[in-house]
């Protein structure tokens, strides 16, 4: 072996081990493909696609079951409609009623099971803390429809603002908050009465919130006016904006990692993860990500971050150790939504 070839090997190594071990958080990824009209499943150990699963019109947002055995993915038949085309236009376009659910997936097969009625255009949903409910935003019709999950029957339809979006439990379990996009508010409503307890004004078309362990505090994102907000909850008050990025930020989902003392933040147009101190509130950096990410998901140790980039049609894998993305990988058309959990038992190697 010459010097040349010798030194090639040593730089190749030395590069391996100094990228981090993706193994660390080996399991599944999830992200829904809007315009594939499918899910793609990655194996986060390989950091590639294994599985594509066809699951309805476009797909957005995704959540798991407590032990990742089932996938519940929000489907559409609404055509898409960009904010900036009126609603009198929109109202126009060709709809597939039919379409509208909550698609149902088994990850050890991953096989499409169902999908469940749960009022027209869901578009995001989150489960309560025993599994037992879901909560889901119908985006065109101002409500949040109430879904048992296991006979998939509607127990009952909350009236909340204009275009509500955004679909978070709170961990203790007592709280679901809303946002509502063209009301530039939230509502927080009571899990257990399923009652509006009041409405809070945030920033402009809010998108998504996340809440502190303790519950009590929720922080959401602003779209138009590039901002992040502060409530208390279920008080409502005090409520005050804590960031304000730059105009060209678009922000979107929001995360918070305790453990660090971090925000994390998607911004859209903006292409990049906004990362902001939680304490201070103060912007720390942005990293450049790919076009338009939109859905956002932390491993379980909090080592990265997977963000979907909608119209480049794939995932970037960030590590939150070194504020870098380390990987970018290839997936369906236009990736809305991401979710990270275990992999199935039927699928462990023996």
């Amino acid at each position: 072996m010459t010097f040349a070839i010798r030194r090639r090997s040593a730089l190749a190594c030395f590069l391996l081990l100094a990228l981090p071990a993706l193994s660390a958080h080996a399991g599944r990824a999830y992200v829904s493909n809007e315009d594939g009209q499918s899910v793609s499943v990655l194996d986060t150990d390989k950091a590639e696609v294994i599985a594509t699963i066809s699951v309805g019109k476009r797909p957005r947002g995704l959540k798991l079951n407590a032990d990742g055995t089932l996938l519940y993915v929000a489907v559409s038949g609404l055509p898409k409609c960009p904010p900036t085309v009126p609603d009198e236009e929109c109202a126009k376009l060709e709809r597939d009623l039919a379409a509208d659910g909550i698609a149902v997936v088994d990850t050890r097969q991953n096989k499409l099971l169902k999908v469940l009625k749960a009022g027209s255009d869901p578009e995001q949903f989150d489960l309560s803390k025993d599994g037992k409910r879901m909560f889901v935003a119908n985006e065109d019709i101002a409500t949040t429809s109430v879904v048992d999950t296991g006979s998939g029957e509607v127990i009952e339809r909350v009236a909340v603002g204009k275009e509500p979006e955004g679909v978070v439990v709170s961990p203790n379990g007592r709280w679901v908050l809303v946002t509502n996009e063209s009301d530039n508010a939230v509502s927080i409503i009571d899990a257990s009465t399923l009652k509006v307890l009041r409405s809070v004004k945030v920033g402009h078309r809010p998108r998504d919130a996340a809440f502190t362990p303790d519950s009590k505090t929720a922080y959401v994102s602003g779209e138009f006016d590039a901002s992040l907000y502060r409530m208390a909850v279920p008080e409502g008050e005090p409520v005050e904006r804590v960031l304000q990025m730059r105009k060209e930020a678009r922000p979107m989902a929001v995360i918070l990692d305790t453990p660090r003392n971090r925000i994390y933040m998607t911004t859209g147009r903006g292409r990049t993860v906004a990362v902001i101190d939680l304490k201070s509130s103060k912007l720390l950096k942005e990293i450049e990500v790919g076009t338009r990410p939109w859905g956002m998901a932390m491993s379980e140790d909090g080592r990265f971050l997977y963000t979907a980039n909608g119209p480049s049609n794939d995932i970037s894998v960030v590590d939150t150790k070194n504020l870098t993305v380390i990987k970018r990988i290839a997936v369906g058309k236009t990736p809305w939504g991401v979710v990270l959990g275990p992999t199935p038992a039927a699928q462990n190697k023996s």
